[in-house]
């Protein structure tokens, strides 16, 4: 199973974030599974690639750490792909929804953390 992992600080407050993620998720192809206030869970709609490589990304917003204008969130990026290439499909979409967040006008990034 492939498995990337980032951690983000974002200049947002964590009640205006989580629509904002939706909204981006949903941009990059991706089908909201699930959400509660803190939570996501997204998925790749099959069809475009075979169903091992469909990616699942998780999202966590850490509301214990948040402040006025800063979040904390963590997103977790993975498939049922063996990562047997350093440049597989699910750190292709990594990479790419971590560039998304990172560019995204919605907010300031503060600090990026790849795991």
């Amino acid at each position: 199973m492939a498995r990337y992992t980032c951690l983000f600080i974002v200049s947002v407050p964590s009640d205006h974030l989580l629509p904002l993620l939706v909204e981006l998720l949903q941009d990059c192809q991706l089908d909201i599974q699930y959400h509660t206030p803190d939570y996501i869970i997204a998925r790749q709609v099959p069809g475009n690639v075979p169903f091992p490589k469909l990616v699942t990304v998780e999202v966590l917003i850490d509301k214990s750490k948040s402040t006025e204008t800063e979040t904390r969130m963590s997103i977790v990026i993975k498939n049922q792909e063996l990562p047997l290439q350093l440049n597989n499909y699910c750190r292709q979409m990594f990479e790419f929804i971590k560039q998304t967040i990172e560019s995204s006008r919605h907010w300031h990034l503060i600090e990026s953390l790849a795991g």
